[in-house]
């Protein structure tokens, strides 16, 4: 029987993925809020940047999904026959999806500044940062090689943190 048949969906990690739709959900749906942007000539600057940042955003995850293969899964837990990755993305930032919906979600406060948006990104930032934290210790516990990789590449902001 394999370890990961052993632990539960919930002992995976699936609390987190549950609050992370959450959160997702409401960046996306949620109440707003009042913007705290109200020059429209900077409303449609911020807009147009939104759209960009949103659009190399899904670029970003695209690409880092294909990187990671058939390791991806949604549970932070990784899958019995995982292999780890430090190729592509991954040579810049140990969390390139998690980098990816980050920029989603910034881009989407750009394009709808208002104070609840910006809570709820700041929300899902501290929920990746947890969650990538856990996975990480996962990781190591599978690769031993992880804690060298962790020494040279950012967890979450490439080049930054």
């Amino acid at each position: 029987m394999s370890a990961l048949s052993n632990k539960t969906v919930l002992q995976r990690g699936a609390f987190y993925v549950l609050i992370q739709g959450i959160l997702i959900g409401l960046i996306l749906f949620g109440p707003q809020g009042s913007y705290f942007i109200s020059a429209q000539s900077l409303k449609t600057i911020l807009h147009a940047c939104g759209i960009s940042i949103g659009l190399l955003a899904c670029l970003i995850m695209l690409v880092a999904v294909i990187n990671l293969g058939k390791n991806l899964t949604p549970l932070p837990y990784p899958k019995d026959d995982a292999q780890f990755v430090q190729s592509g993305l991954y040579r810049y930032v140990r969390h390139p999806i998690y980098f990816g919906v980050l920029l989603a979600a910034i881009a989407w406060l750009l394009i709808f500044p208002g104070i609840y948006v910006l809570a709820y990104v700041l929300g899902l930032f501290f929920l990746f940062n947890v969650k990538a934290s856990r996975e990480e210790v996962w990781l190591i516990e599978r690769f031993p090689v992880y804690v060298d990789y962790q020494s040279r590449v950012k967890k979450l902001i490439p080049g930054l943190y």
